[in-house]
């Protein structure tokens, strides 16, 4: 009988070691500490966002479908465009230029969610069918767009991005009036497949 409480206290100091040991590794994310994790993949894109105002149907890329009673859908709400929701189907070019070959869609919607500060939250989609990239990937996040640069994060991804995480650093990198903005999106992928 002693025998056996000695082997049920060892064993129970064993599965303590292990669970703590497990935990240990779990809280650090699996690296080890002091270790900085690079990315597995990384990619910059650019899109371009040009609202519909009224008169430009045949180039808009995105629409105000959604505002508050003292705005309208053809120009932002004001100060900080606070209760303004737009979607958005926006190309998605490796250069800056609006005119470069597109190699995806930029689709999803942001709103802009306070009244005192100029600050968007977006969810929205990196949608490829190019030879160079097939999938999607997903994003979603707050964008407090007055920072010169802001971060997102991955969400999830398909096909050549199937379920990948990490963080997507955002610029603003030219505007004009609201009607046109372009985003250098620059992509960092932590768990590649």
């Amino acid at each position: 009988m002693e025998t056996m409480k000695r082997v049920g206290i060892a064993l129970s100091i064993i599965i303590f070691v292990l669970v703590l040991l497990l935990s240990s590794t779990a809280a650090q994310g699996g690296k080890i500490r002091g270790r900085r994790r690079l990315p597995c993949k990384q990619m910059v894109f650019y899109f371009h966002d040009i609202l519909y105002n009224g008169k430009n149907a045949k180039n808009a890329t995105s629409a105000i479908v959604g505002a508050p009673a003292w705005g309208n859908r053809t120009a932002m709400a004001g100060q900080s465009n606070f209760g303004d929701l737009i979607i958005f189907d926006d190309p998605i070019t490796m250069d800056n230029n609006l005119h470069s070959t597109p190699v995806g869609r930029a689709q999803g919607f942001y709103f802009y969610d306070r009244k005192d500060v100029y600050t968007a939250w977006m969810g929205f989609s990196f949608v490829f069918n190019s030879t160079q990239h097939k999938g999607s990937i997903n994003f979603a996040g707050a964008n407090p767009v007055l920072n010169k640069t802001r971060d997102i994060s991955v969400i999830g991804g398909t096909g050549d991005f199937f379920m990948a995480r990490g963080l997507a650093t955002l610029m603003t990198d030219a505007f004009e009036d609201d009607v046109y903005f372009r985003l250098r999106t620059h992509v960092k992928l932590y768990e590649c497949w």
